[in-house]
């Protein structure tokens, strides 16, 4: 825990990863909380002395006095003022889901950016604000609990590479570089289209390859170790096996795992969106940034699809490599002030 307090420490000395790290948790806090900013449902509604919260819960018109007891439609003019008339109503800042079309639109789609829409909107008349909020949220999330996930695996299993060595080390070697030799993106497509894409699916389809990232370097830093005299002096007093992987020889590995884990989650936010540009992806009503890219090269003429993504899918991946640079040189033994 020493270990991670210095590092920490010299981790924040660094201005770049520093700035890097808290925009990078502002921007993931933001994303979260999406449907709270950017939602075609009120937050809260005051009808006649009673309080209503659309944001959780579906209304009826007939529950605002209207004449059908059908789901009520917020952008209805009759309704709102009929509303506004008995009570008030409070819209999120951005009043358009991920999916909401601006039906109210008096130009075609896809709308250039305007007070209503700042980013425009695209060939089907959402909002690209919107989508773009929870496009990212779930490239994040999705890309969090892949690189996690990938990295636990990857660690423990080049952990029983590294301690145990031998045989074991040697088969698992030769797996390894079958499996790693694999046309990765082809197998990949083609599960992609042979099962109905989902969150998980696609999670599961892309951990089958992720998961070997950190087994080389996991594996390096074991077989170096564990010849060292106090993991000798462990092995002859009878400490158990991973007893001695995981509370001895795993924090020297985890140096080296803090600083691939960022460039870890920027490639598996990268195939998300790459999967999904393809469209072999997430859903085609769910709001991804692959997809928002795919619309930009299919409307040339409305250039602020394209860009809008790309500036910021290239805003969060710098982040990510500022923060793992950072990282390398906290940890690297050839900086003096990473050594103190």
């Amino acid at each position: 825990m020493k270990i991670l307090d210095s590092a920490l420490k010299r981790f924040f000395k660094n201005k770049v990863g520093k700035y890097g790290f808290f925009l990078l948790i502002s921007l993931f806090i933001l994303c979260l909380f999406a449907p709270f900013l950017a939602n075609e449902n009120p937050l809260f509604i005051s009808y006649k002395g009673r309080a209503y919260f659309p944001i959780f819960n579906t209304y009826l018109e007939s529950d605002f006095d209207g004449a059908l007891p059908t789901k009520a439609d917020y952008q209805d003019n009759i309704l709102l003022k009929k509303i506004k008339s008995n009570g008030f109503i409070v819209f999120a800042p951005i009043p358009f889901g991920q999916n909401s079309i601006d039906i109210q639109s008096a130009t075609p789609f896809p709308n250039a950016p305007s007070l209503r829409h700042p980013l425009g909107t695209d060939d089907m008349g959402r909002n690209i604000l919107a989508r773009s909020l929870y496009g990212l949220r779930i490239s994040l999330v999705f890309g969090f609990l892949l690189a996690f996930t990938a990295s636990f695996i990857g660690i423990f299993f080049g952990s029983i590479q590294g301690y145990f060595g031998g045989k074991t080390d040697l088969y698992f070697q030769r797996f390894l570089e079958i499996w790693t030799s694999l046309p990765q993106l082809f197998i990949l497509i083609i599960l992609s289209s042979l099962i109905v894409p989902s969150f998980w699916s696609l999670f599961f389809i892309l951990l089958c390859f992720s998961w070997t990232t950190l087994i080389g370097v996991v594996r390096a830093e074991f077989l170096k170790v564990r010849n060292f005299d106090y993991i000798k002096y462990a092995q002859s007093l009878g400490v158990p096996p991973f007893q001695i992987m995981f509370r001895h020889l795993l924090p020297n590995a985890l140096v080296s795992v803090f600083s691939f884990f960022p460039f870890i989650l920027a490639g598996s936010i990268v195939s998300l969106t790459s999967l999904n540009f393809l469209g072999f992806g997430l859903p085609p009503d769910t709001a991804s940034l692959g997809d928002l890219i795919r619309q930009g090269k299919e409307n040339i003429y409305a250039p602020w699809i394209g860009l809008t993504v790309i500036l910021l899918l290239s805003f969060v991946l710098c982040l990510l490599i500022f923060i793992g640079q950072a990282l390398r040189d906290t940890f690297d033994p050839k900086n003096k002030e990473s050594v103190k």
